[in-house]
């Protein structure tokens, strides 16, 4: 078989059993007539954690690995241990997509656009003159980014550790200009006032159940998205559904990410529809 038609890629993480990226790269693969292989390194599995980011990377060059997708906790620890970054993933601050090639490490974050066009596929239309996120880790970094350049106006972000907000806030006005982003110190007061409520944190995760806001926080108006997909449902989600609010799922995401990543390791164009029918076959 051509060498070229042959992915090796795999995807480092933390409680990553879950997974459904590995099946969605593969399937892709079988119907472009790839011989794709896509295997999980989950660092809890292994009772690792991302201090062993250094071995694991050489580990996967030394087995020809072409490219590995990173997740959390990885997306940001992982910079320093690359020789390139894209301009988006620069911007942003995190990886989420490693290509190995020519003995190169060069870093790619897919999750800016997988989750810019699943907001747009998802919640047409919505107002998005303020806005409220949870997290400002790497997944919150990108989902940021795509935000602002979404048209939002005010963007509020909250996490357990100010610094961090206020460090990803600093950012985003370098980018976007002065203003456009604050770390937001008073929830319930920019809750009253959103057009919009993102969680980017894990809180609703299979392992950490729960919801990132107090829900008696949630109304009516407001337009909730979440890009935790294990479950598609999450109690935010179920929640704000209850609610009537206008909800998008951590599903159009994970798909859109990994349809940038499959071309990215293996150079062909993938079939986004056909992508997003297969993850949708999975979850049903």
């Amino acid at each position: 078989m051509d060498p070229h038609n042959v992915v090796l890629a795999g995807l480092i993480g933390a409680g990553i059993q879950a997974s459904r990226t590995p099946a969605l790269h593969e399937q892709e693969g079988d119907a472009q007539g790839l011989r794709y292989l896509y295997r999980l390194i989950d660092l809890d599995q292994l009772q690792l954690d991302s201090g062993a980011l250094p071995d694991l990377l050489l580990a996967a060059e030394r087995m020809n690995f072409t490219g590995l997708n990173i997740t959390f906790p990885c997306k940001q620890t992982i910079i320093p241990l690359l020789d390139e970054l894209s301009p988006e993933a620069r911007g942003i601050g995190a990886v989420n997509t490693v290509v190995l090639k020519e003995g190169k490490r060069i870093g790619h974050n897919t999750d800016c656009l997988g989750f810019a066009e699943g907001f747009r596929r998802g919640l047409p239309d919505v107002g998005v003159a303020r806005v409220v996120q949870m997290g400002a880790g790497g997944a919150g970094a990108a989902v940021a980014h795509a935000l602002l350049s979404e048209g939002a106006q005010l963007l509020s972000i909250f996490d357990v550790e100010i610094r961090r907000a206020q460090a990803l806030a600093d950012n985003l006005n370098q980018h976007f200009g002065a203003g456009r982003a604050v770390a937001g110190q008073d929830l319930p007061g920019a809750l009253a006032v959103a057009d919009g409520l993102v969680n980017t944190t894990p809180m609703g995760m299979k392992k950490l159940p729960g919801t990132p806001v107090p829900v008696e926080l949630l109304r009516r108006e407001l337009w909730v998205a979440e890009i935790v997909y294990f479950p598609l449902e999450t109690e935010l989600l179920r929640q704000a559904r209850a609610l009537g609010c206008r909800t998008l799922d951590g599903g159009n995401m994970a798909v859109f990410q990994a349809v940038k990543a499959f071309e990215l390791f293996s150079g062909v164009a993938p079939d986004a529809q056909r992508m997003l029918a297969h993850f949708q076959g999975m979850v049903g």
